[in-house]
């Protein structure tokens, strides 16, 4: 496969992702927003700090306040990790790509820019909100139900999972990262009634509620939480489970192609040096400090796939 075919699928993958994540995070800060009887701009706040689109948004506006943060997050051109931007960058790579898809993955990434860019042309008020954020999970469960029920497991198929989970791990380590260094508003709110509706809705956003109460009943606490999205086996967005498909993908491409780059390695090394831990040792290490670590390795990881398979060649 060509390198930039390969790199055409996994950002594709990356950036449909990515438009669910924010779309989720969106939600969740309608309800955070509404736990704070004063001021919901520390929510908002911590929302785009959490997309890593702050510093962009404070460029354009001079404060943080919940219609120019919907706005910038969700069609904003000039944030190219709005919802709009990405979906608009997904169907870029997937028509180029497009001889390598399925009639019906084309399709559903195509359908979903469409109904979109038709959707966000001007800015969405607060009553229809719900709807257009429900409309991009709706879209973005179409293209992976498309791609999970015709592509062919092979090289193709491989390199959007890898973009995908890539994307994916990174959204959790933000998310864990954000709750617990912008949302409690100081150290007594543990275990308060407004930490527990927070920690509720960080799980909300990460499609992990249904789960958790799976696991754990009732309980909330950081501790449980914390396992859950980063050591869980079953958890398809946790860390955890994150990992462990792009070791079985790039495993996969090294079986297909007869070649292991540093990528391989660095995704087996990866796993061991945070996944092999127990969750009473990442709290004593610091939870902000290890997923600060694990990010840059993530990045690190990335950056060495496209080397490895030459995306821009």
């Amino acid at each position: 496969m060509l390198g930039k075919t390969a790199g055409g699928l996994f950002w594709m993958s990356r950036y449909l992702e990515r438009a669910e994540n924010t779309a989720r995070l969106l939600e969740t800060g309608q309800r955070m927003a509404l736990t704070r009887t004063k001021n919901s701009a520390e929510e908002w706040g911590s929302v785009l700090k959490t997309a890593g689109v702050l510093d962009g948004y404070l460029a354009k506006y001079d404060e943080v306040d919940r219609d120019n943060a919907v706005d910038w997050l969700l069609r904003d051109v000039d944030n190219p990790s709005s919802v709009k931007s990405v979906i608009k960058q997904a169907r870029h790579n997937a028509r180029l790509v497009r001889t390598a898809l399925t009639y019906d993955v084309w399709g559903a990434v195509n359908a979903t820019w469409m109904k979109i860019d038709e959707a966000t042309q001007r800015r969405v008020n607060q009553r229809d909100l719900p709807a257009v954020l429900e409309l991009v999970r709706q879209q973005a469960a179409l293209v992976r139900g498309a791609t999970l029920g015709t592509m062919l497991r092979n090289d193709i198929f491989d390199f959007m999972r890898i973009g995908t989970f890539v994307e994916r791990a990174d959204s959790t380590g933000r998310i864990l990262d954000v709750k617990y260094y912008v949302l409690l508003p100081t150290a007594f709110a543990v275990g308060s009634s407004l930490d527990n509706i927070q920690w509720e809705s960080i799980l909300r956003s990460v499609g992990a509620g249904g789960g958790y109460q799976l696991t754990y009943g009732q309980r909330t606490t950081p501790s449980d939480i914390a396992q859950f999205l980063i050591l869980d086996q079953r958890m398809p967005r946790s860390l955890h489970f994150c990992c462990r498909k792009i070791q079985e993908n790039l495993s996969y491409l090294k079986k297909d192609y007869g070649f292991a780059g540093p990528s391989c390695e660095a995704s087996n090394t990866l796993y061991e040096k945070y996944l092999n831990r127990r969750i009473s040792d990442i709290f004593d290490f610091g939870l902000h400090e290890y997923i600060q670590d694990f990010l840059n390795d993530l990045g690190g990881l990335s950056r060495q796939i496209e080397v490895d398979y030459r995306f821009y060649e």
